[in-house]
């Protein structure tokens, strides 16, 4: 792989051994994957924050490094609500590990942004062909998706190195020739809400890792919708870049390698493998709520008092701009937490079967959380909050 003056400089130590072993990591994953050079990035999401899930050897690796992030970078969900954590049931021990990985990440420059929406929260993360290194499953396919950025699905350590070298290897999803379609998606039936989430869960099996291009029927998809059918097929399989048709940045689809078909009654039997029946915890947000998804929220909940354990999960920045709609979802009794969510945060733990409207969720919670879960509409999901069903 070439590298700059510049680069071999730094690769050789001549700027210090933080920034040698950043780009020793750089260069290794572009020799794997045949990278022709290094490309700088605009900004970084950087996964590997909750405690649960990188433990003592993960927070001695960062605290060990000795340098500044040089690019706009923001984390990934913790393993807990940062001010709130237990209100979630997160035990003392646990919350001062992750706090002191909170901390170690802040004193190297990264912006204390817990969420796997950051472009909910930022404008200025990424635009339509700008190179990204980002990490967490569901707003890597959102960006290259829906933005149009590029990025591939870094790991911890490799998003990290990015965001201290301002650069990440060019291949995969950086490069024009593995950006176009493989299979041509025909959607016979009108989708809404939690239909995405369903159809992307189902498709993710199917495409593996391939670039799925929809053609969909009925009305045109919000940007929570895209949200959640991009979330679910890379959590479902490893999608991480996929096109609706006359919605997202598209190629032409003729280049699809081949065609399924997907009606109602596959999108159906997504819901019936997957009963939400005897959950003991109800739990939205994943990805993180959008204002508009808190708005609906509250207003479902409007006047009404939970009787099983609500969840409502977003990102900090989100609920302080909207404080005026949790403080309404909160006047029923659910509670919402920021800077986490159910999949990485080990309060889920204390559950044996959980009612969401993620797909995304649906995929992760079994592995990850250790909790059963079932599929519901988020308007069902709240009538079993409120136990007007099952």
């Amino acid at each position: 792989m070439y590298l700059s003056r510049e680069e071999e400089g730094i690769y050789q130590g001549e700027r210090g051994e933080t920034l040698r072993r950043m780009m020793e990591i750089l260069v290794a994953l572009g020799d794997i994957y045949g990278a022709e050079k290094l490309v700088p990035v605009r900004s970084v999401q950087i996964a590997g924050v909750s405690y649960k899930n990188i433990g003592e050897a993960g927070l001695e690796w960062i605290s060990d490094l000795q340098c500044s992030v040089v690019v706009p970078s923001i984390l990934n969900p913790a393993g807990m609500d940062l001010c709130r954590w237990k209100q979630m049931g997160i035990g003392e021990g646990f919350a001062l590990k992750q706090k002191e990985t909170i901390e170690a990440y802040r004193k190297l420059g990264v912006t204390i942004d817990c969420t796997c929406t950051p472009y909910q929260i930022y404008e200025g993360l990424a635009a339509k062909g700008d190179h990204l290194a980002w990490s967490e499953s569901s707003a890597v396919s959102y960006a290259n998706s829906v933005i149009g950025a590029r990025t591939n699905r870094e790991g911890g350590p490799s998003a990290l190195a990015a965001a201290l070298v301002g650069k990440t290897a060019l291949y995969g999803y950086h490069l024009d020739e593995n950006r176009l379609p493989t299979l041509l998606v025909k959607v016979e039936s009108d989708l809404r809400g939690s239909d995405y989430g369903a159809l992307g869960f189902l498709v993710g099996g199917i495409v593996k890792d391939g670039v799925p291009f929809f053609r969909l029927r009925g009305l045109r998809p919000s940007l929570d919708e895209l949200k959640a059918l991009g979330a679910a097929m890379a959590a479902s399989g490893s999608v991480a870049l996929y096109y609706v048709e006359d919605v997202t940045p598209a190629p032409a689809v003729g280049q699809a390698e081949e065609t399924i078909c997907i009606g109602r009654k596959e999108i159906e039997e997504v819901y019936a493998q997957h009963p939400g029946g005897g959950a003991d915890v109800v739990a939205l947000g994943c990805p993180h709520c959008s204002g508009q998804e808190l708005e609906k929220i509250a207003r479902l909940l409007q006047g009404k008092k939970v009787q099983k354990e609500l969840w409502v999960c977003t990102a900090r920045k989100i609920a302080d701009k909207h404080s005026d709609l949790v403080a309404a979802i909160e006047e029923s009794g659910a509670q919402v937490f920021c800077d986490t969510c159910m999949v990485v945060s080990p309060a889920t733990e204390r559950f044996s079967r959980m009612m969401t409207s993620s797909g995304k969720a649906l995929a992760y919670l079994p592995g990850l959380g250790g909790v059963k879960a079932g599929l519901e509409s988020l308007e069902e999901c709240i009538d079993v909050a409120l136990e007007r069903r099952y």
